[in-house]
């Protein structure tokens, strides 16, 4: 049988042809190998380089390369954090005609390090939560998607942490099954496995001396578990809102604040029963809501009134006609925000006079202005829209005591949304100019 390369796209096998395939893979020479982490495999792998690309190579049988291979290309189109699948090469033989293992070759993911090494190093507690966070989401994406790993473990998952997000990766999908749905017993199967191979490597990696003192692998297993739970259910449970019950929405994405997870993307389809609404989560670094206001809208503010404006912009964003993301033709994100600055949020704080916002900052009175929407709106039992939020905010809290203050019926006084002079000091520097 000749060399056979069956690759995703005809640029590749032209730059795989230069590797040494008639070399078994743990005796290929330096000069086509790139030093990188990697973790602990039951088959040989190795980093190469192919053309202008850094490469996966593992040496699997033949049957089992082509059905990963397929496995990974199917996780391609169903958009879930996995390594991307280049090829399979097949019909290897030595200089003396022996036959050699097929291979599966695999795209490095750029910037990744697999999460066993990361915790050969000394991390801060919030790191280690954060990556926690990223392969709870990882699993439960994978599950979403009808995925069955079978075989998660730190060795087989990769960590990127990319322009303030921490993201997982999938690097090893040999063991997994894909199907329509899985059920409640494949999910927390698939789960078992996980933990009991997590918490099984920590303890390896304890027993060398590598493992950072803070770190339980028992716990840590189990809470990995714990956050999969929450998040799944968050994410699972039914999801379909009146179209007066605005508020709803801003609740459910506490709720994912509440757990550490904040949206990377929220759909809202309209159904004759009301909107239904999906969200695909992401963990996040720290100053991560600063950097996206700023780059949407220009505005410099503190990283809770961030969070709470990058909140109302998102839900507000889904809302318009041309909010489409991924389609070229649908309104770019940059021009959605600066809409909502010109018509949501610079008229809203308009309302506010300037005498009665004492120190506190733009952002500072719209995060209140949301805090007060979100508490009215909840007594009311809908959402009671800005302007009568702006009203009630300034009749109970910007002038308690006063005869308008006290003649308000249902107001939100006592809510605990405190003055806007109060709650500015050591607020952001949010623009003054327009509003």
């Amino acid at each position: 049988m000749e060399l056979q390369i069956t690759a995703t796209s005809p640029e590749h096998p032209a730059d795989l042809l230069d590797l040494p395939w008639s070399v078994p893979l743990e005796e290929w020479p330096d000069k086509h190998l790139v030093a990188l982490p990697r973790g602990i495999s039951r088959h040989v792998v190795r980093f190469a380089r192919a053309g202008d690309e850094v490469v996966a190579v593992k040496e699997v049988g033949e049957w089992a390369a082509v059905r990963e291979y397929e496995l990974l290309r199917d996780l391609d189109r169903l958009a879930v954090p996995a390594v991307d699948a280049l090829a399979v090469v097949t019909g290897r033989r030595d200089a003396h005609g022996e036959p050699l293992e097929p291979v599966l070759i695999t795209r490095h993911l750029d910037g990744s390090l697999p999460y066993r090494s990361m915790f050969e190093t000394t991390m801060r507690p919030g790191t280690i939560n954060r990556l926690l966070d990223a392969l709870a989401v990882l699993l439960v994406r994978l599950h979403l998607s009808g995925f069955a790993w079978g075989d998660c473990s730190l060795s087989n998952t990769l960590f990127r942490r990319d322009a303030g997000e921490y993201a997982a990766y999938l690097v090893d999908a040999e063991t997994g099954q894909l199907r329509p749905q899985l059920s409640h017993g494949q999910r927390e199967y698939d789960l078992e496995i996980a933990r009991v191979n997590i918490s099984g490597e920590l303890m390896d990696l304890e027993a060398g001396g590598s493992l950072h003192p803070s770190v339980d692998p028992v716990e840590f297993g189990t809470a990995i578990a714990e956050r999969y739970g929450e998040l799944w259910h968050e994410l699972t449970r039914q999801s379909v809102y009146p179209l007066a019950k605005r508020h709803y929405i801003d609740r459910r994405i506490r709720r994912l604040n509440d757990l550490g997870f904040d949206v990377a993307e929220m759909q809202i389809q309209a159904t004759p029963e009301g909107d239904a609404v999906t969200f695909l989560p992401k963990v996040v670094d720290a100053g991560h809501h600063q950097r996206q206001l700023l780059r949407l809208t220009g505005m410099d503010a503190e990283e809770n009134q961030a969070r709470s404006l990058l909140r109302d912009l998102e839900t507000w964003m889904v809302s318009q006609d041309d909010y489409a993301p991924g389609d070229p033709l649908g309104a770019r994100p940059e021009v959605l925000a600066h809409r909502w600055v010109r018509d949501v949020f610079r008229p809203a704080v308009r309302l506010v006079p300037r005498e009665l916002r004492g120190s506190a900052d733009i952002a500072q009175i719209y995060h209140e202005l949301l805090e007060h929407r979100w508490l009215m709106s909840e007594r009311a039992g809908h959402d009671v829209g800005l302007e009568a939020t702006v009203e009630d905010y300034i009749r109970t809290v910007l002038r308690p005591g006063t005869e308008a203050g006290a003649g308000a019926a249902g107001g939100a006084s006592g809510t605990g949304t405190g003055t806007a002079a109060a709650a500015g000091a050591g607020a952001g520097s949010g623009p003054e100019t327009g509003a």
